[in-house]
């Protein structure tokens, strides 16, 4: 058969599994084998995936096109990488950083600090509205303040990530949240009630699976030696006060004013550049390079260098350059038509609650695993499976909500989406490695399900055109 057909189609299972399995390989062979970096994996599955839209009817341009889109279409997640870059460098030299993990080990019991951890960047994420500021602010003081206390690494980082996406995932401020609201048709307020039902139970048990963690298998004599030589160190090599946290109050007090969160973070690496010249002994000029360098310091202490040599925009280069080509791919998959594809398989077979719950969380996890970001996975998640609801009867309450837990919650669960590649780069942990330990998110997802097989917390319309009066799911089984 020819390459180019005058007549575009969508394409047929044998051409979707084909993609698939093709991805798959080429990641499989490219980092696990051979070793090479993922971006030229991802690059190389925009020639398989050119291949079939050939095949299907689509011309070079037109999938071009389908790269441009959706890579715009994920561009402000590639600002706010650039953005927290920058705020990372100039608050680990204006000392606000260092403060913040000084007075953290100062403070905070070992034995219930994966809890702490846990809780202080689910608020600070509820006051924000986004989980890359909270973990490039709060989730760095608690990587430093988790390893001087001599806690395992990946386990600090599932405690920091799980309680950056509480808010993200419920925060009137969240883009995410917004986003999903709007594409499911959904007042905000009601979108956030509706998740409730299932952040409540998650949060509650995460939060008791790291306290029983922390109480039962931290040795919390054994880690004061660690955490007092941290803070000696960094008692030598800044100086640390009460004032070194005025920058990171005045930002999240302008994002939980619903300032814009891009120039509100660009002010804030600003403020730790004019920082670090009035209190740290560095020159303005040394101080503002820092935001495009980032923090180079030698301490002579191994832990010290290792946690504090980060930031700047060079340091979200390698990052930024994988989230392109992963929202590549994504503009790819949906100009093809292979994402629609694949949910049209799913939908025929999605004929009661439970398998449509299913199917929208497996279509946000598509598009966070071939769409390499949350924004996709959002759209994914909600515009393939929106039909299923309406023709069931299904409240779209109960849409949004699913969505949030097929889209938004999964996306630090994939090494090359934009939420995976941020937080292993910002944390320093390897997504694999603190994926275990994403208890928030895992619950999220499991309590979902488990509500769609169970017709718990499952609302329904009298009919598809009276959305108004909505019925609980166990009335109508009764």
């Amino acid at each position: 058969m020819s390459l180019e057909t005058t007549e575009k189609r969508l394409p047929y299972l044998s051409e979707v599994l084909f993609v698939l399995i093709s991805f798959v390989l080429i990641m499989f062979l490219f980092i696990v084998q051979f070793e090479i970096p993922i971006q030229l994996a991802l690059l190389t599955t925009w020639f398989v995936i050119m291949l079939v839209g050939l095949r299907i009817g689509y011309k070079y341009k037109e999938m071009q096109d389908g790269i441009l889109k959706g890579i715009y279409d994920g561009s402000e997640a590639v600002l706010v990488l650039i953005a927290v870059g920058a705020l990372i460098g100039t608050w680990i030299a204006g000392g606000i950083v260092p403060s913040i993990i000084y007075y953290g080990l100062s403070i905070i019991n070992p034995t219930i600090f994966l809890l702490t951890a846990f809780v202080i960047c689910a608020v600070t994420s509820l006051a924000t509205g986004t989980s890359f500021g909270s973990a490039g602010t709060a989730g760095i003081a608690m990587i430093g303040i988790g390893a001087s206390f001599g806690l395992p690494i990946a386990l600090v980082a599932g405690a920091v990530i799980s309680g950056c996406y509480v808010g993200d995932k419920l925060s009137p401020l969240s883009d995410t949240t917004v986003m999903t609201a709007s594409l499911s048709k959904v007042d905000l307020i009601e979108h956030i009630k509706s998740m409730l039902y299932v952040s409540a139970p998650a949060f509650l048990i995460a939060g008791a699976l790291f306290l029983t963690t922390g109480l039962f298998f931290v040795d919390g004599s054994g880690s004061v030696e660690q955490a007092q030589q941290t803070m000696g160190a960094l008692n030598e090599y800044f100086n640390i006060g009460w004032h070194m946290l005025i920058p990171a109050v005045v930002v999240i007090g302008l994002l939980a004013m619903r300032m814009p969160s891009i120039p509100v973070i660009i002010f804030g690496a600003l403020l730790g550049a004019v920082w670090a010249s009035l209190f740290q002994n560095m020159s303005f000029l040394d101080a503002f390079n820092i935001l495009y360098n980032g923090m180079s310091i030698s301490s002579g202490v191994e832990f010290i260098d290792n946690l504090l040599n980060r930031g700047g925009i060079t340091f979200m280069l390698d990052v930024i350059v994988l989230i392109l080509f992963a929202l590549g791919v994504g503009g790819l998959m949906e100009k093809t038509g292979i994402l629609r594809a694949i949910c049209v398989q799913m939908l025929n077979w999605a004929n009661d609650a439970g398998k449509t719950t299913l199917t929208t969380v497996l279509a946000g996890f598509f598009g966070n695993f071939f769409g390499g970001a949350a924004y996709v996975s959002i759209i994914t998640a909600s515009k393939i499976t929106e039909e299923n609801y309406d023709r069931l009867n299904i409240d779209r309450r109960v849409l949004s909500r699913n969505t949030e837990a097929g889209g938004t919650v999964m996306t630090p669960m994939v090494p090359w989406s934009d939420g995976g590649v941020f937080m292993a780069a910002t944390l320093g942990v390897a997504t694999l490695s603190y994926l275990p330990f994403l208890w928030f998110n895992i619950l999220v997802v499991l309590i979902t399900l488990l509500y769609g097989f169970t017709n718990r917390f499952i609302w329904y319309t009298k009919s598809a055109d009276d959305t108004e009066k909505v019925i609980p799911a166990e009335k109508l089984v009764n």
